[in-house]
């Protein structure tokens, strides 16, 4: 039987919540005497062993290292850590911080754990600290010897509590780790990160040196190949840098009551992308499902005036406006015949792919001129005599990318303008407006500096990166902040751009009517639109590689199912693909971009017709196996029924693309 899926769960999986919130979720279960540390402890010791045995160790013959800070995390880590040492582990726990709570040293200890403080300043009962300077030193270089020959760390040196860099005796550790880590890891050529290093490093809640609430990596820090996060999301599980740090995540249903909770980051999955691919209707006609008007590419860089239009094209536009000089506009007819030249009616405008900027022309730029001429009359009511129709047309959603970002008006833009810039472009336009940022800023503090150039801007911000951050301005209160990380690094490449600024616009065009009388979902389908991109990406690379992924959710009172379905899922990631020969799959360019748009629309489409299972009912192994009937074509999930099979509206071609997508990754479904 398929489990029915809670619509919290999925909600919990993608949602993060800043620390004051968890704080008071947190609140009411304290209160009703939960046991909340020892819950987090078996958790942890669970995954810990889990993660032993995709690396082809038995728990009874492992070394293991807790870094154990003074807080409730350090209480977790020596939870975790005696249940491991009752499984026969060799544990040692390496007080980090001055103190550990009794009632954690008490079950650590009597399950035969060890403790070992490094600093002069701890006091822990029956334990000695280092006495001198000296003495401190060579604990220090003891215990970094201890990480280095372990079979796994269990980090719990900061919690949520943490703010700012680590000092002292955290920061040597985090320096240590991370180098020994990126050095075998650069070092070795193994397939998956269980047999890449050691030792393996599971965080708990949170790896130690991030920024909890606002992302960032602010000093040293501890890489972790699994952070087990409980009750919900931090919001550094979600934004990057720290995202990059978390590795895959498990996370520990609490049951918090998430109904009302404010939302601080919300992650894009298939589903709510789905939900935003416009049906077909047999009342519509190419208006309706949306008119996109292209001011792209340039004599120089005609290039870009052709991947945006087909990729709007392709992404379910019912019509291609493109307006342009002789070259471009050639292109444009001969890669795309039916594309109509010249201004009209649009829904959406796609703005400034491949135009080059203020600085960079070196004479008078036609496209420059029509930007201009478009974004001074656009959202501005000021001008006496426009009437309600007039209005309407100079408040399309709009796309400004790349050589436009540089024409903004010097007034605030309404939200459904769309900025995207990557981190070099958004240095420049920020610069403009009287901040003193660099590109390296901003890869270093992508929320923070994406938000202010929200706040000066009025408009919608998609900042290009592995995990692409968009903001989204609201009338009342903060922001709504969403994040994708969907796709291969492949995607850096000359024209990626151009084809999700192609891809926005249609998605805008088509949604326009929803955006008109709801102007607070201009985050979420500009959101789809980037997830969207991404899926297309994974499918021209055959690749399984992700910035993020959603996080396995564990219930405790359900142990054997988690486990089963974590190395499941685990495997699957990585696992060599039909068709590739490595789990990164190959190179990709921006062409194949485009014509992988529509297989990807499609796999999205078909999620309502597809009897899909969790994968600890193991639909990724059923939908892996194929048989051939009479007529020679895959059936391939052997779950449905026989009149299922025949009742799915979906070609053989459709199911091959949708089970090797699903076989790529399952956790997205």
């Amino acid at each position: 039987m398929t489990d029915v899926i809670n619509p919290l769960d999925n909600k919990l999986k993608k949602t993060a919540y800043s620390t004051e919130t968890i704080h008071t979720m947190t609140r009411p279960l304290l209160q009703e005497g939960r046991p909340l540390m020892e819950e987090a402890g078996k958790a942890a010791a669970t995954t810990a062993a889990l993660m032993l045995s995709m690396a082809d160790i038995e728990v009874s013959h492992s070394q293991v290292v807790i870094l154990a800070g003074s807080g409730g995390n350090g209480c977790n880590g020596l939870f975790a850590g005696a249940r491991l040492a009752s499984m026969g582990a060799k544990v040692i726990a390496l007080a980090t911080g001055h103190c550990l709570q009794p009632k954690a040293v008490e079950e650590f200890t009597g399950a035969g754990g060890n403790i070992v403080p490094l600093s002069r300043e701890a006091s822990i009962p029956r334990f000695p600290s280092p006495q001198t300077a000296s003495q401190e030193q060579d604990k220090l270089q003891q215990a970094v010897k201890l990480t280095q020959s372990c079979d796994l760390i269990i980090d719990a040196m900061t919690g949520i509590g943490q703010h700012g860099s680590l000092h002292a005796i955290p920061e040597k550790l985090a320096e240590q780790i991370k180098g020994q880590i990126e050095n075998q890891t650069t070092a070795m050529l193994s397939a998956d990160p269980w047999h890449q290093h050691r030792p393996l490093v599971e965080a708990i809640d949170v790896p130690s040196g991030v920024g909890v609430d606002d992302g960032t990596v602010p000093g040293a820090y501890i890489p972790a190949d699994v952070t087990v996060c409980f009750g919900a999301l931090k919001p550094c599980c979600l934004l990057p840098p720290a995202a990059y740090a978390c590795g895959n995540i498990v996370l520990v249903d609490f049951k918090f009551d998430i109904s009302h909770a404010p939302v601080a980051v919300e992650a894009m999955d298939t589903h709510s992308c789905a939900s935003l691919i416009r049906k077909a209707k047999f009342s519509d006609n190419k208006y309706t499902r949306g008119v996109v008007g292209l001011v792209t590419g340039s004599e120089q860089y005609p290039g870009a005036a052709v991947l945006s239009s087909c990729a709007a094209a392709n992404s379910g536009a019912g019509m291609v406006r493109y307006i342009g000089p002789e070259r471009p506009s050639n292109a444009v007819l001969s890669a795309l015949p039916e594309a109509v030249l010249g201004e009209g009616k649009v829904q959406a405008w796609v703005l400034g792919s491949g135009v080059s900027t203020a600085i960079a022309s070196k004479q008078t730029d036609q496209q420059r001129t029509i930007i201009s001429r478009i974004l001074a009359a656009h959202g501005d009511f000021t001008k006496s005599g426009m009437d309600e129709n007039q209005k309407h047309d100079s408040c399309r959603p709009m796309v400004i990318d790349a050589g436009a970002l540089d024409m903004l008006p010097l007034r605030q833009l309404p939200s459904h303008v769309v900025l995207t810039p990557h981190t070099g472009e958004l240095a420049s336009l920020l610069a403009s407006m009287g901040e003193t940022v660099t590109a390296s800023d901003i890869s270093s503090k992508p929320l923070y500096w994406a938000r202010r150039a929200c706040d000066l801007t009025g408009a919608t911000i998609l900042l290009k990166g592995g995990i692409t951050i968009v903001i989204s301005p609201r009338n009342n209160g903060d922001p709504k902040i969403f994040t994708t990380g969907f796709g291969p690094a492949w995607l850096a490449t000359a024209g990626s751009g151009d084809v999700l600024a192609g891809i926005e616009g249609a998605l805008l065009a088509s949604q326009s009517e929803i955006l008109a009388s709801d102007p607070s979902q201009i985050g979420l389908v500009t959101a789809s639109a980037a997830f969207l991109h991404g899926i297309a990406a994974s499918l021209a690379s055959h690749s399984q590689q992700r910035a993020w992924r959603l996080p396995l959710l564990m219930d405790t009172r359900s142990i054997e199912d988690f486990t089963h379905e974590a190395k499941q899922a685990w495997s699957y990631e990585y696992r060599v693909g039909r068709n590739s020969a490595t789990p990164l799959g190959h190179p990709i360019h921006a062409s194949e971009l485009v014509n992988s748009l529509k297989d990807a629309q499609e796999l999205l489409l078909a999620l309502p017709y597809l009897h899909i299972e969790r994968p600890s009912e193991q639909v990724h192994v059923d939908k892996q196996v194929q048989t051939e009937d009479t007529n020679n074509r895959p059936i391939s999930d052997r779950s449905r029924t026989e009149t299922e099979q025949q009742n799915l509206p979906l070609e053989a071609s459709s199911q091959e693309h949708t089970q090797a997508f699903l076989g790529i990754d399952p956790l997205w479904f």
